[in-house]
C-alpha cells in the first residue's frame, strides 16, 4: 500500500470515470485527497477502493446520477477554490486507431456529460487526460469546453503530451489539459530530461523471474501469461531477440499471418517483441496478447505477464488488482492513467500555490 506524500495540500478531488484509479493513486501519492472515484464499471469496485482506502468508489452512470445524489455520497460544495475535478472519459471514439466506433459511440458526449458537473459546482481546477483524438476532431465536445473555460474565467494549459517524458516507460501520446479559476499561472508539468526503458522496470533485476506462455500466478503478483497457440509460439521462437518484429519469417508461408505474407511494409508491431532499453509501446487492454501490438516479452517466447503491464504502467507492486479473468484485469490496467504521470499531474497543482493568485 503507498503511502501518501507527507506534505498534504489542502486540496481535495472528485475523480470521474475513475477504473481502476491510476489517476487517483498518484493524486494520493502527491498529497491530495481524493474524496471519490465515479465509474460505471463495477468490476473495478474492488481494486479501486482496496488500493485507495478512503476514497470512496460511486458505482454510477454519469448521465443519470442527480446531483443531489452526487452530494450526498462525496459531500463536495459549490464553488470550492481548493477543489479539482478530473475527468478522464473512456476514449476510443475519438482514438486515432482505425477501429469500430459503434460499441463506443454511447461514450463519444462523456466530456459535456462531465461539463455539466463542472458548471454546477464551479470547482477551482479542472483536469482532463484524453487521446489526441479529442483535441483534433471537428464533432470533439472538447470545443465547446474550451469555450466554457473562456467564459467562465478559467485559465488553462493544454498540450499533446508523451507519457515516456513524465517517468512512464511506454509512449502513450495523450492530450491534457489543467485548467483553474483561481490560479493564472497554470502550467502543465515539465517533462523530464532521464527517459524510462522496459530495462528500468520489467527484467529479471526488477523482480520478474522468467515464465513459459500460460504460466497463472494465483497470488496478487499477478505474474501471469497468457496462453499461445503452438503456430503463434513457432513464430515468437522465428523472432529475434530485443525488438525483433515478423519481418523475421514473413517469407515463411507456414508461419506468416496469411495477411502478412511477404508484405514488409506495415503492421511490423503486432507480434513483435520489446526493446529492452527504449520505452514499451502504449500498455492498451490488449497487451496480453502478441497479435494485437509489440506486446512479446524482450527475450522470453511469451507476451508480457499482467504484473509486466502494470508495472510498465508504473502502478506499484503491492498494487492488487481484482477481476472475473485475465483479459478484464488486463482492461482495467490498460486504461489506466499511469500514476507515475498522474503524480506529476496532482504536483503541478499543489505548486500553484507558491505563487500569487
Amino acid at each position: 500500500m503507498e503511502i501518501m506524500n507527507p506534505n498534504k495540500s489542502n486540496l481535495i478531488a472528485i475523480d470521474f470515470f475513475c477504473g481502476a484509479g491510476g489517476m487517483t493513486n498518484g493524486f494520493r501519492k502527491a498529497g491530495i485527497k481524493i474524496i471519490a472515484g465515479i465509474d460505471i464499471d463495477g468490476e473495478c469496485k474492488e481494486t479501486y477502493e482496496k488500493n485507495n482506502r478512503g476514497s470512496n468508489f460511486i458505482l454510477a452512470d454519469i448521465k443519470k446520477l442527480s446531483f443531489e445524489d452526487f452530494e450526498k455520497q462525496t459531500g463536495i460544495k459549490k464553488n470550492d477554490d481548493n477543489l479539482i475535478f478530473i475527468g478522464c472519459s473512456p476514449c476510443q471514439y475519438w482514438t486515432k486507431i482505425k477501429t469500430d466506433r459503434t460499441k463506443s459511440k454511447g461514450s463519444r458526449h462523456l466530456l459535456a456529460d462531465f461539463q455539466k458537473y463542472v458548471e454546477e459546482y464551479n470547482p477551482g481546477y479542472i483536469v482532463i487526460e484524453n487521446v489526441p483524438g479529442i483535441l483534433t476532431k471537428e464533432e470533439s465536445p472538447l470545443n465547446d469546453f474550451l469555450e466554457f473555460l473562456k467564459i467562465n474565467n478559467y485559465s488553462h494549459d493544454k498540450a499533446i503530451i508523451d507519457a515516456y517524458k513524465y517517468g512512464v516507460p511506454q509512449t502513450r501520446r495523450r492530450f491534457l489539459l489543467i485548467a483553474s479559476r483561481v490560479n493564472k499561472y497554470i502550467k502543465l508539468p515539465q517533462p523530464t530530461t532521464k527517459i524510462s526503458t522496459v530495462r528500468d522496470f520489467i527484467s529479471e533485476a526488477k523482480g520478474f523471474p522468467e515464465l513459459k506462455a500460460g504460466t497463472f500466478d494465483g497470488t496478487f503478483k499477478m505474474h501471469t501469461v497468457a496462453g499461445l497457440s503452438e503456430i503463434n509460439l513457432l513464430r515468437l521462437k522465428m523472432t529475434k531477440k530485443n525488438g525483433g518484429t515478423r519481418l523475421s519469417y514473413v517469407d515463411d508461408k507456414n508461419l506468416a499471418v496469411p495477411c502478412q505474407y511477404n508484405k514488409k511494409n506495415s503492421f511490423h508491431d503486432t507480434y513483435g517483441r520489446m526493446h529492452w532499453d527504449k520505452p514499451a509501446p502504449t500498455i492498451t487492454t490488449k497487451f496480453i496478447s502478441i497479435s494485437n501490438g509489440r506486446f512479446a516479452h524482450p527475450e522470453q517466447d511469451r507476451a508480457i505477464s499482467l504484473r509486466e503491464g502494470a508495472t510498465l504502467q508504473t502502478f506499484d507492486k503491492s498494487y492488487k488488482f481484482y477481476g472475473s479473468s485475465i483479459a478484464s484485469i488486463a482492461k482495467h490496467i490498460g486504461n489506466a492513467v499511469p500514476p507515475a504521470l498522474s503524480k506529476k499531474i496532482a504536483l503541478s497543482i499543489i505548486n500553484l500555490q507558491d505563487y500569487e493568485q
